[in-house]
């Protein structure tokens, strides 16, 4: 009982529409009442995207404020991450919401390919997002969508462009980029290890592969995400009613490896961030 697992939730991203399941959260008020859901199953991180009325992905600081405010009046004291990807804005629009002082910010240190176009992640906006979380004091968490993404975070990392300890996200089984492969999550722990010691990581896995990745990160000791950003199903034939359930699936996992689920004021404690009610 002395390793508690972080589940972050990722509760809408900027992909999945209510016409691949209805239960995917799109309003404000829709994504708040789904993450308290969440909260309450276990979560305690909250990855959050905002839409436009159409469904389409924005950037807009003022969704992101009204989510964030939201947020914090419904999961007190849950890890609050803005996402500052690419799908919803181009250049530094993806950094426009980093004034606030979320929690956390998601970032990508590097490009990849996505199932149908490249994830553009140039050097110098990578520089400009990182040295706005620092400026306002944010909490990256390196998206690492390839092994040269973990290599280059722990650069930054020890020429001062990003704070340390680092916490690293690898992300598994998106089409064109990594694949879900058991032997390369281990490649990516190991490497990050060796190249920055001192670092904690999580994972995450696309569609199907969701809960076998949430399964082998629970297994290694490490954290990991789940959430109808990443996937909208239980299984084949059956659409997750709620990111709730998602949640309380991984909870289950936690309960195989005898390893408890993070409260809130855990997460905090092992990431290093600053309590608040």
């Amino acid at each position: 009982m002395t390793n508690p697992c972080i589940i972050a939730v990722a509760i809408t991203g900027s992909v999945p529409t209510k016409a691949n399941n209805p239960a995917v959260p799109v309003t404000i008020a829709e994504q708040i009442e789904s993450t308290q859901e969440a909260f309450e199953a276990g979560a305690s991180i909250a990855h959050c995207h905002v839409r436009n009325d159409d469904e389409t992905p924005s950037s807009d600081p003022d969704k992101f404020a009204r989510l964030k405010e939201g947020l914090e009046k419904h999961c007190p004291g849950m890890i609050i991450q803005l996402s500052t990807g690419g799908r919803s804005g181009a250049g530094q629009a993806r950094g426009g919401m980093l004034p606030l002082r979320p929690d956390m910010a998601s970032l990508s240190v590097g490009s990849n390919n996505f199932p149908t176009r490249v994830y553009e992640n140039p050097p110098d906006l990578v520089d400009w997002l990182a040295s706005e979380m620092l400026k306002y004091d944010v909490m990256p968490e390196i998206e690492a969508f390839d092994l040269s993404h973990i290599i280059q975070a722990a650069k930054m990392a020890g020429d001062g462009r990003l704070k340390q300890p680092l916490y690293v996200q690898f992300v598994m089984g998106v089409k064109n980029a990594m694949i879900a492969d058991e032997r390369i999550l281990d490649i990516y722990i190991e490497t990050l290890k060796r190249f920055a010691p001192d670092a904690l990581w999580c994972a995450a896995g696309i569609g199907p592969n969701q809960i076998v990745v949430n399964e082998w990160a629970i297994a290694r000791g490490g954290h990991t995400r789940t959430g109808l950003e990443d996937n909208v199903r239980l299984d084949r034939d059956r659409l997750a009613p709620s990111n709730a359930a998602l949640v309380a699936r991984v909870a289950e996992l936690c309960t195989k490896y005898d390893r408890p689920v993070a409260t809130w004021q855990q997460a905090r404690d092992i990431l290093n961030l600053p309590s608040r009610t």
